[in-house]
């Protein structure tokens, strides 16, 4: 990685990589993810960065991308394999546990919620459940 890839991020990446950085210092998380490799988007459409969350044989890292372009957010381009979109305001109420399920289903109906590799996204949430790290 470049050094400019590896600045701090900003904005609602900074908010992501507050959220997962204390997992690298957990020895659970560090054996259960060993041998995992993954790059999760997470993309506040109303923000000004969106969050490439990397998890790297037992290590999480975030990077911050510019939402300028919607190129530049291509899987094709930053790799991911899973993609979570919907405003700040949406990440927030899901982190905080306030949007149930019938209330996220319908989100995603009406697309204000929009997931690719629901999979990838639920083995996210669960990472960050203290219990399951």
């Amino acid at each position: 990685m470049t050094e400019e890839t590896k600045k701090k991020p900003r904005g609602f990446a900074s908010m992501i990589y507050k959220t997962v950085m204390p997992l690298n210092d957990n020895e659970k998380f560090k054996e259960k993810y060993k041998d995992i490799k993954s790059k999760i988007l997470l993309n506040a459409v109303d923000g000004k960065y969106a969050a490439l969350v990397i998890i790297d044989n037992g290590t999480v890292d975030v990077e911050g991308i510019v939402n300028k372009e919607k190129n530049d957010l291509k899987q094709d381009v930053l790799g991911w394999e899973a993609k979570l979109e919907t405003t700040t305001e949406l990440f927030l109420k899901i982190a905080s546990g306030q949007l149930g399920t019938g209330a996220s289903l319908v989100k995603i109906i009406t697309r204000k919620l929009k997931i690719k590799g629901m999979n990838k996204i639920l083995d996210l949430f669960a990472l960050l459940e203290p219990d399951n790290a």
